[in-house]
């Protein structure tokens, strides 16, 4: 018999709203069921995966049902608790939304603020490196492999956890660029997993705490993201929305095509890349989120909404191309 948790949630929680507002919801080792609009995928836990399912069938802000595919142990509730915590957000309190509403009115009805992440900081740092100069069908496939060939299972047919920095820390280069087809990332993700793995009882070298601790300004987050394999300016500021600070843009071609198609913006490249951070200095330390809703609602204008999104669908043909 597996384990269920009962999660209370902020207010203003809505499962399929904020599991389905950020392209990460679409990766493996995440399913997001459209029939019955729950989410499942495996958690690392201390003694190995557990596939949760989880469901909110009360409406907004009532409780989420978390059903495991195996008992967990008192310390793996814990850690369940605290990466669902993580991956949904649930830290932000209805403050944070009406704070953000206060800057951007835009999105108040909606009820738009959260952004779905992974359950760990290392994690969303692959899932950034692996959709760098890279179409989005080949972030799909990187990281759908990354699960089949490294993760590992809780039972038989139960879907494959992503990576541990343990694991990929072990791991050969030549087996993530031959069959994982990560290309040139194959030694910057080995040297990552290096840096966030654990290092017996101490803190790894790149200590996730350290990163979400937030008497730590941006700025200096920003600077110690730099420092890492294969972390550039887009990445490094699209970890730290990640990390929940939202004052940096994570600007690429997709930034020139939103400033071109949705702003009306006209001029090379570098232009309106200057143009799309300028415009978006009026939200302050929301910016990356009225940025990104802008972006989305433009998505769901082409595809309809998010939340019927299928993975094996809509993964394998949504490209910017199309728009």
């Amino acid at each position: 018999m597996g384990t269920r948790l009962t999660i209370k949630t902020p207010g203003d929680f809505a499962l399929p709203r904020d599991v389905c507002s950020y392209g990460y919801f679409l990766l493996a080792p995440n399913l997001w069921d459209v029939g019955s609009q729950t989410l499942l995928r495996p958690l690392d836990l201390e003694d190995g995966p557990a596939t949760v399912t989880i469901a909110q069938s009360g409406g907004t802000g009532s409780a989420l049902r978390a059903g495991f595919d195996r008992a967990l142990g008192v310390a793996e509730r814990k850690t369940a608790r605290s990466q669902i915590t993580r991956m949904l957000r649930l830290d932000e309190d209805e403050t944070v939304a009406r704070a953000f509403h206060r800057v951007d009115r835009r999105w108040k009805k909606s009820g738009r603020s959260r952004l779905f992440r992974s359950p760990t900081m290392f994690e969303d740092v692959l899932k950034t490196v692996t959709s760098c100069n890279v179409t989005w069908p080949s972030t799909v496939h990187m990281n759908r492999r990354l699960c089949e060939v490294l993760g590992r299972s809780s039972s038989k047919g139960a879907p494959r956890s992503f990576p541990t920095a343990a694991k990929l820390a072990r791991t050969r280069p030549g087996t993530l660029r031959g069959r994982c087809r990560v290309g040139y990332r194959d030694q910057r993700m080995v040297d990552l997993a290096k840096l966030f793995r654990p290092r017996g009882s101490r803190p790894p070298e790149y200590d996730p705490a350290w990163f979400e601790d937030r008497s730590h300004d941006d700025e200096d987050v920003y600077k110690r993201l730099l420092e890492l394999p294969g972390v550039g300016p887009y990445a490094a500021a699209n970890i730290m929305q990640l990390l929940g600070r939202f004052s940096r843009i994570a600007l690429d071609t997709e930034s020139v095509r939103h400033g071109r198609a949705v702003l009306g913006m006209t001029g090379t490249e570098r232009q309106i890349t200057k143009e799309v951070a300028e415009h978006y200095e009026k939200f302050g330390e929301h910016k990356f989120r009225s940025y990104w809703f802008e972006l989305w609602r433009f998505y769901e204008q082409k595809r309809g909404p998010a939340e019927l999104w299928a993975r094996d669908d809509i993964a394998a043909s949504f490209t910017a191309s199309q728009f």
